[in-house]
């Protein structure tokens, strides 16, 4: 089975940076810059990368009771 994405560079063969497709450097492995190792690093964070499962979402919280009331305030 071959993988498109193994570059052949000085003998070795090194996998293309996942965010752009160039090939990768050792200091941010498996990327090949640090502005791509940040891209990837916030799409983490903006939830746009997801690990799939099998539980339901949680619960939404309820929010503050609907007629308005501080509790006594």
């Amino acid at each position: 089975m071959s993988d498109d994405r193994v570059l052949p560079i000085g003998g070795k063969a090194r996998r293309a940076c996942p965010t752009c497709g160039k090939p990768s450097d050792e200091r941010f492995r498996p990327f090949c810059s640090r502005r791509c190792k940040e891209r990837d690093l916030y799409r983490w964070f903006a939830e746009d990368y997801r690990v799939k499962t099998d539980e339901a979402p949680p619960e939404a919280s309820p929010g503050p009771a609907p007629d308005g009331d501080d509790e006594g305030r």
